[in-house]
This record gives structure tokens, C-alpha cells and sequence, in this order.
């Protein structure tokens, strides 16, 4: 199997091509460049390097969420242009559960966590050693930081935190559960697109049309919840 992987869900771009069970080419950059600059660039870069075409692909993925919601947005567009150019389909890769396949060698509670502002992160919880995929233990959700401290710490032994929430977020985890909270170093701490290619290709049997791709949102949009609150200000609902 030949796949190609996206990610701009979060601070980070990346791109990745897995080609017969190997990693054939990963890139990731966080630059001043939006990823809608980026992004095209960093795939034909992709293809070149691994000598292929995106014709070659037999699935296309991209990371849906949860994270920034032009980010998001981003990432799911370009795949559609893409795969409607190629006649390809699709793979929705869960941002959360792709952060947590690029732990290893980790025994306890792996606490993907992506800041949403307002002392609120996206969180999820996994283990990750000796299984194809992560073992999830909880499902993704928004939620004040501490409620997510107290939902993994529930769950027993050390919490190993990644994601760009991480560091936001350090110090009030380490007051909240002291030892038990261990930090990704900084090469571990970033969603890897060559874990989300690899999500992608045992999802394959999930692959859908590009016109199903949808994003992941685990929360509206602020311009909607704006829009809702002033509504009912107005009295319009």
C-alpha cells in the first residue's frame, strides 16, 4: 500500500509518504508561514523525494481533528482538491490517537492534549505499548484542564502529557499531580506525520470518498458561538 498523510491541526505541518510498510519520506515544520503556504509546497516535496506520484497513491490521509479549526479546515480542503484530482479516497486520521502512536517504550497513561484556550484543552487518554494501534481508555473531549488532570489521573500510574497543550499547560499539571505527571521531550511532544501515515494505512478499510471527509470538531466554532450569543442577547432565539 501507498499512502500519503497531512496534518495541520495543530502549530505543526507535516507530511508523510508510507509506501509498502515503510516510511519512505516524513517532513514537519513550524515556521512565521501559515500552513496554507506551506502545506503544497512540503507534498510536492514529498512525492519527489520518495519518487512517486500522487496517481501511485492508493489512499490519501489527512488529520481531521481535533485541533485548530483553520488548521483543520486547511488540511481537509487540500486532501479533497487532491484526491478529487486523482480519483483517490480518503482517510480521517484522529489527531489525539496519532500523538499517542508516536509514543513507545512509555508504561503508563499516554495524555495527548491540545490547548483550546480559555484554561480548556482537547484531551484523550491511551496506553501504547504492545498493540497495532493505542488502546484508548478515554474518548476525545474538551475540557478545563483540570477535569482532564482528574480523568487520567483516575486511571492509575504516571500520565505522560504531549501535545502543544503540554506546555502550556506544565506547570499547573505538575501542581496538580505532582510526580506522577511526565513531560514528552520535545521530539516526542508533536504530532508526527509518519504516525498518522501509519494510523492511515490500518484504517484503510474505513477509506471513504472525498466528498464524506468531514473535519472533527469537538466544539463550535468561536464565529458560531459568537453569532448564538448574540442572537439570544437580541432575543432573536
Amino acid at each position: 500500500m501507498k499512502l500519503l498523510a497531512i496534518d495541520t491541526s495543530g502549530p505543526v505541518c507535516g507530511v508523510a509518504v508510507l509506501a509498502d510498510g515503510s516510511l519512505r519520506h516524513e517532513a514537519l515544520t513550524q515556521n512565521r508561514l501559515t500552513h496554507s503556504v506551506n502545506l503544497v509546497p512540503m507534498i510536492d516535496a514529498a512525492l519527489a523525494a520518495s519518487g512517486l506520484r500522487l496517481e501511485d497513491m492508493d489512499l490519501l490521509a489527512a488529520v481531521s481533528g481535533p485541533g485548530s479549526f483553520t488548521g483543520v479546515r486547511i488540511g481537509i480542503s487540500t486532501l479533497k482538491a487532491l484526491a478529487h484530482g486523482c480519483g483517490k479516497k480518503c482517510v480521517a486520521v484522529d489527531a489525539l490517537e496519532a500523538m499517542a502512536a508516536g509514543i513507545s517504550g512509555f508504561d503508563g497513561v499516554v495524555c495527548p492534549m491540545q490547548d483550546a484556550r480559555a484554561g480548556q484543552v482537547y484531551g484523550a487518554a491511551f496506553r501504547c505499548g504492545g498493540s497495532a494501534r493505542p488502546e484508548r481508555l478515554t474518548d476525545d473531549a474538551p475540557l478545563k484542564l483540570e477535569d482532564f488532570a482528574e480523568k487520567v489521573q483516575a486511571l492509575g500510574g504516571r500520565c505522560l502529557f504531549l501535545g502543544d497543550g503540554m506546555p502550556v499547560h506544565r506547570e499547573r499539571l505538575e501542581a496538580l499531580l505532582g510526580g506522577r505527571a511526565v513531560f514528552a521531550a520535545p521530539h516526542h511532544a508533536v504530532l508526527r506525520p509518519g504516525a498518522a501515515a501509519y494510523l492511515a494505512s490500518l484504517q484503510a478499510e474505513e477509506a471513504v470518498d472525498y466528498m464524506a471527509l468531514q473535519p472533527m470538531y469537538l466544539r463550535a466554532p468561536n464565529a458560531e458561538r459568537n453569532k448564538k450569543l448574540m442572537e439570544a442577547l437580541h432575543g432573536t432565539v
